[in-house]
């Protein structure tokens, strides 16, 4: 079983490539967000009470996002392993996903990031607005915060990954077919 944290700062090309890794090594494809807004529209008990903490502008607690992403994963008992998108964003986070895979008998093989320049970021994401009809896509300075957000919060966890010897961190620039190879490099060697 082969599972992943895929990583990078917003615009980075993490969903393209996810779904890329996803078709090729046959894996379950498991996108926080996506997990967040299912349980919401759903109303699920999980997605209520998540619901509760984001209208206050709070973040969901780990444990609530754990109990989500563990029914994704009891969903596919058969899966040939998971890429983890948005999740975990910190330390606890990504001990709270280690125990999750320890129960299921399995691990966290490596967390990927995809790396690329704050630039290339903020061009990559104003064109995506152009027809994304998302409003933090079309703001360079808003796009420049979120890209900072993402770094102050992902240096703890990055390091953590390292201290693991399962960080690997690969260039994020190029052809999408050249990056999935950069990306098929490093789970061909797990």
């Amino acid at each position: 079983m082969i599972n992943l944290v895929l990583f990078g700062p917003p615009g980075a090309g993490k969903g393209t490539q996810a779904q890329i890794l996803k078709n090729k090594y046959q894996l379950i494809h498991i996108s926080t967000g996506d997990v967040f807004r299912f349980n919401i529209k759903s109303k699920t008990a999980l997605g209520t009470l998540a619901k509760s903490y984001m209208d206050k502008g709070h973040l969901v607690p780990d444990d609530v996002t754990i109990k989500m992403l563990n029914a994704e994963v009891k969903k596919n008992p058969q899966a040939k392993g998971f890429i983890f998108d948005g999740f975990p964003r910190t330390q606890d986070q990504a001990i709270a996903l280690a125990k999750l895979m320890e129960q299921k008998h399995s691990q966290i093989n490596a967390m990927i990031a995809l790396e690329v320049a704050d630039d290339v970021l903020v061009e990559r994401l104003l064109e995506r607005g152009k027809y994304s009809g998302r409003a933090d896509d079309s703001n360079g300075s808003v796009i420049r915060e979120r890209i900072v957000e993402y770094y102050n919060k992902t240096d703890i966890l990055k390091a953590y990954y390292q201290a693991e010897k399962k960080y690997y961190g690969i260039k994020g620039v190029g052809s999408i077919s050249e990056i999935s190879d950069r990306l098929c490099a490093v789970i061909d060697t797990l």
